[in-house]
């Protein structure tokens, strides 16, 4: 429990006394009958003894602010889930104030202290990979949290929204093994997010399902950009026995893939079939236009700041775990299999000075 001075106790101290979850404290907090009379009687005990008070009534009204934030911005999918947040909180009279904290703890640390200033209602953490102590602070300050696409599996007792990432990475290699392909390249996302690893299991669990031995060669690291996805391509494409189609786990990789495919002399999807993942809208307008898994970008922005409205009013959300569903959209990028291999398929020869890198 908060030693006496050190601040306001919250419901995490509260639920940390109780040795309860904090749904259960902010269950007994709204009257809520799904509580055993036990666990009711020990928080609403420790509720009286604190003298807790919920954090609006200290104020009497609530900023009417809440804060968004990511580790970086320099993706249109950041963009999509900013657009869903702000379409949200526009609707419902609140303002957004947008952070970026770049991997760094200085930074991280920075905002804490921001946060802090202005009071925000609550925070929205985007692909968050926060230090621990900074989850706990938000915990100790009592302030409502909802993570959007969490790094990993969750640990930490707040809501989370993302998508069917492993039905959506399944959907993409069943579609390339309905046109015959059978020889299919994957470049991942980065192991540290579970988003990634749901779409390698998925592509893991097409091909086993289908009698398909996964081979591992097959397979290469990503980080869900351009340049990566077209480093990662060419390697695919390099091998003795490369494969008739590459499924890139971001939308952002798959136009790399079209790079290096283009480099290697390779025409898609006649010779080379491409799928995404996400649906950004560069996917409708690349060429050709790339088959990808739509993911609801900005509906999980909106579901998150809706949930977070929840936990601001003391309401609490009917599931704390949300997965939205993925959907496979086909456009021009994906052919049947060519009926033979692309191997010894010459490289053109590029005029001199051109660049070999994506342009």
């Amino acid at each position: 429990m908060a030693a006496e001075g050190a601040g306001r106790v919250t419901i995490a101290d509260i639920a940390r006394a109780a040795g309860v979850s904090l749904p259960t404290v902010s269950r007994v907090l709204n009257g809520r009958g799904d509580v055993s009379r036990a666990t009711r009687q020990r928080v609403e005990e420790l509720l009286a003894l604190h003298d807790y008070r919920r954090p609006a009534a200290r104020s009497g009204h609530q900023a009417g602010l809440i804060d968004l934030v990511f580790n970086d911005l320099d993706s249109p999918w950041a963009v999509e889930i900013l657009r869903g947040v702000e379409d949200f909180a526009r609707a419902s009279g609140l303002g957004t104030v947008v952070s970026a904290v770049h991997h760094q703890a200085p930074s991280a640390q920075q905002w804490l202290v921001n946060l802090r200033s202005r009071s925000s209602d609550g925070v929205i953490l985007v692909t968050s990979d926060l230090a621990p102590e900074l989850h706990t602070e938000l915990h100790r300050l009592g302030v409502p949290t909802v993570v959007v696409d969490p790094a990993g599996v969750p640990t930490y007792d707040m809501p989370t929204v993302g998508s069917t990432n492993w039905t959506g990475g399944r959907s993409a290699v069943d579609h390339l093994l309905s046109l015959g392909h059978r020889r299919i390249g994957m470049i991942a996302g980065p192991p540290a997010l579970l988003c990634s690893r749901a779409r390698l299991d998925g592509y893991r669990a097409a091909l086993e399902l289908a009698g398909i031995e996964v081979d591992e060669q097959l397979i290469r690291q990503g980080d869900f950009h351009h340049e990566c996805g077209f480093s990662e391509g060419a390697r695919l494409l390099a091998l003795d026995d490369p494969p008739t189609a590459i499924f890139a786990s971001s939308d952002e990789m798959a136009v790399g893939v079209y790079e290096a495919a283009r480099q290697h002399g390779l025409r898609i999807p006649d010779d080379l079939s491409v799928v995404g993942f996400d649906d950004l809208p560069q996917a409708r307008w690349s060429p050709p236009p790339l088959t990808t898994v739509r993911q609801p970008l900005a509906e999980m922005g909106r579901t998150a700041a809706d949930t977070l409205l929840q936990l601001v009013r003391g309401e609490t959300p009917q599931t704390p775990r949300i997965e939205l569903a993925t959907q496979l959209v086909v456009r021009s990028s994906t052919a049947e299999a060519p009926a033979a291999p692309v191997r010894g398929r010459r490289t053109p020869r590029r005029p001199r000075g051109a660049r070999t890198g994506p342009q």
